[in-house]
C-alpha cells in the first residue's frame, strides 16, 4: 500500500501545475509531428491546426462554423502504410495501445480485390492507397488506433474544408501544388512531388480525392447559427463526401468548395451480391487523409465514435 507523505505531494501538485502549464501552450499552427507503427519503420506525420471559426460554402449556402484544434496528415494515406492493415504478414503483435491486447490475428481485414484497384498506376510505398470503401478507411483508422493507442480519423467535411481554407489562403498557381486532369498525365503521383501548402500540407488538392465522415447533405438556408464542428451522420451506406478533386478532375473542380458525392457506381463492376465492405471497383480517385483531434477521445468515446460512423 502507498503512503503519500507532504512532500511527494507536494512534487505532485508542483508537477500538474507545470504540466497544466504546458498543456496551455498549444502547438503553433503547422507545427509537425510523427507516430511510428510498432514493429515497423513506417510513420504517421501530421501538422497542427489551431482551431478556429470559418465562412464555409457549400453550394449557394454560407454558413459559419466553429472547429477544435486537430492534427491533419502531411500526406494522403499511402500504400505502404495501408498496406499494414491490409495484409496479415506485413502486421505484428507490437502495440502501444493502452486500452487491451492487441493481436494481428485477431484483426478484420480488407478481403482481397476483385480486381487491381489501381488501375495500373502502381502500388509503390509512396503512392496513394485508393479504391477502398469508406468503410474501409474508417477500419483502418481502428486498427491504427489499437497500434499506436492514438485516435485517428477520417475528418469531417467542416474539418477538411477548415484545413483547406487556412492551408491554401497564401498558395499560389494551383499547378505548383495539385495534380489535376491537366497536368496529371491521368494517373495519380507519388505523395509530396508537388510544393506543399504554407503550413506544410501536401497534395491536399488534386492526386486523389479524399473521403470525409459526412453523408452528402445540401443545407436549405444560411441562418445565423454558428455550427459547432459539424457532422452530418450517415445513416446508409453511400451517399458520403468526397473532397479535394483528384488527378482526374478538371483544375476548376480542385477547390476547397468542391464536393462529390459517392455512388453505388463506384462498385459497378464488384459481381458480388452484396457489394464488397471494402474495396470500389470505380473510384481510383478516391483514397483517405487522416486526421488526429487535438483533445484526444476516451476508449469508451473512440468506441462510441466507430460505433456511429460506420455504416454497414
Amino acid at each position: 500500500m502507498q503512503h503519500w507523505t507532504k512532500a511527494p505531494l507536494l512534487a505532485l501538485v508542483l508537477g500538474l501545475a507545470a504540466w497544466s502549464s504546458l498543456q496551455a501552450q498549444a502547438p503553433e499552427a503547422g507545427a509537425a509531428s510523427s507516430t511510428t507503427i510498432p514493429g515497423t519503420t513506417v510513420a504517421v506525420e501530421t501538422v497542427y491546426l489551431p482551431g478556429g471559426t470559418f465562412e464555409w460554402q457549400r453550394g449557394e449556402v454560407i454558413q459559419t462554423a466553429e472547429i477544435d484544434p486537430f492534427w491533419i496528415g502531411t500526406y494522403e494515406v499511402t500504400h505502404d502504410l495501408f498496406s499494414l492493415f491490409q495484409h496479415r504478414e506485413e502486421d505484428t503483435d507490437e502495440s502501444n495501445w493502452e486500452g487491451g491486447g492487441f493481436e494481428a490475428d485477431a484483426v478484420s481485414r480488407p478481403t482481397p480485390p476483385y480486381i487491381d484497384v489501381t488501375f495500373g498506376m502502381g502500388h509503390e510505398p509512396r503512392h496513394p492507397a485508393v479504391n477502398m470503401t469508406q468503410q474501409a478507411a474508417l477500419l483502418f483508422c481502428g486498427w491504427l488506433y489499437q497500434k499506436t493507442g492514438e485516435f485517428y480519423r477520417l475528418p469531417t467535411e467542416a474539418e477538411w474544408a477548415y484545413a483547406c481554407q487556412l492551408s491554401t489562403k497564401e498558395m499560389g498557381e494551383l499547378d505548383a501544388h495539385a495534380w489535376h486532369y491537366g497536368n496529371s498525365e491521368e494517373t495519380y503521383h507519388e505523395a509530396g512531388e508537388k510544393a506543399p501548402t504554407w503550413l506544410g500540407i501536401y497534395d491536399l488538392l488534386g492526386n486523389v480525392a479524399e473521403w470525409t465522415l459526412d453523408a452528402y447533405t445540401e443545407p436549405e438556408t444560411a441562418g445565423e447559427e454558428v455550427l459547432d464542428n459539424p457532422w452530418a451522420v450517415p445513416e446508409q451506406r453511400y451517399g458520403r463526401v468526397v473532397k479535394g478533386g483528384s488527378f482526374d478532375s478538371d483544375a476548376e473542380d480542385c477547390t476547397c468548395m468542391a464536393r462529390e458525392k459517392s455512388s453505388i457506381r463506384w462498385q459497378q463492376r464488384d459481381p458480388q451480391i452484396p457489394k464488397s465492405l471494402w474495396w470500389n471497383t470505380d473510384s481510383p480517385f478516391v483514397g483517405f487523409r487522416l486526421v488526429k483531434p487535438a483533445k484526444q477521445a476516451s476508449p469508451e468515446e473512440v468506441e462510441a465514435f466507430f460505433g456511429k460512423a460506420i455504416k454497414w
